[in-house]
C-alpha cells in the first residue's frame, strides 16, 4: 500500500509541474502575440474634397452688382471679368 500512495503522490507532483510550465507557456505565446497584433499607427485620413469650382456666372452677378454699387471701378470691374472668363 505505501507503494502505491508514492506512486499516485509521484504522478499528481509531475502532473501538477507540467500544468505548470505548460499554463506559463501558454501565457508567454499569448503576450507575445498580442504585442505583434498591436496596429501599427493608422493611416491618415484622407484630405477633404476640394472645393467645388466657383460658378462664373455667379461670380459675374456678383462683380456686376459691386460695380453697380460703386464699390468697383470700371477697370477692376473690366480687369475681374477678364479673369474670371479666362
Amino acid at each position: 500500500m505505501p507503494g502505491l500512495i508514492r506512486g499516485v503522490a509521484r504522478t499528481a507532483v509531475v502532473a501538477g509541474t507540467a500544468t505548470a510550465v505548460s499554463n506559463r507557456v501558454s501565457r508567454r505565446q499569448a503576450n507575445r502575440w498580442a504585442v505583434q497584433e498591436e496596429p501599427v499607427a493608422a493611416a491618415p485620413p484622407p484630405p477633404p474634397p476640394p472645393p467645388p469650382a466657383p460658378d462664373p456666372m455667379a461670380q459675374l452677378t456678383q462683380l456686376g452688382q459691386l460695380h453697380a454699387q460703386g464699390i468697383l471701378t470700371d477697370e477692376e470691374f473690366a480687369a475681374q471679368k477678364a479673369k474670371i472668363l479666362g
